[in-house]
């Protein structure tokens, strides 16, 4: 194995922990010091699962009911998957530094006009379904 991918991985990894640890630019991010602290690896407010259900609509459209019937197979199923995993996924399309696959792109179209919070109620959804995620190991 090259050291290339172990180093993105490394660098990555602590990128995210830097992220989630930084208190950030508060004015540049429009938040407040009296909002309540984040509860997510991924800087996020507390997500609550039935605010996300409400949003999430837009999502089941692809990814099917609960996040578990996508309309095809290269959409994946979101039930059940960590919240953070999609807090951060969603970051990253809405940043653009996740996208240029078609797939992506359209990720990246849906997850730009969320907010932080939105981010967190979504996930808080998608984690809080029943998993039908599996290994493929072994396979």
């Amino acid at each position: 194995m090259t050291k290339s991918p172990l180093l993105a991985i490394a660098l990555l990894a602590a990128t995210a922990t830097l992220a989630a640890c930084s208190p950030g630019d508060q004015a540049a991010s429009g938040h407040a010091a009296a909002e309540a602290p984040a509860t997510s690896s991924a800087g996020l407010p507390e997500g609550h699962a039935a605010a996300g259900e409400q949003l999430a609509t837009t999502c089941t459209a692809c990814h099917g009911a609960q996040g578990n019937a996508p309309i095809t197979p290269a959409y994946p199923k979101i039930g059940g998957q960590y919240s953070d995993y999609i807090a951060h996924s969603l970051q990253m399309y809405r940043s653009g530094q996740r996208g240029g696959s078609p797939t992506a792109d359209i990720m990246a179209a849906q997850a730009k006009a969320l907010t932080d919070q939105q981010i967190a109620d979504l996930a808080a959804y998608f984690g809080a379904q029943p998993s039908q995620l599996r290994d493929l190991r072994g396979l």
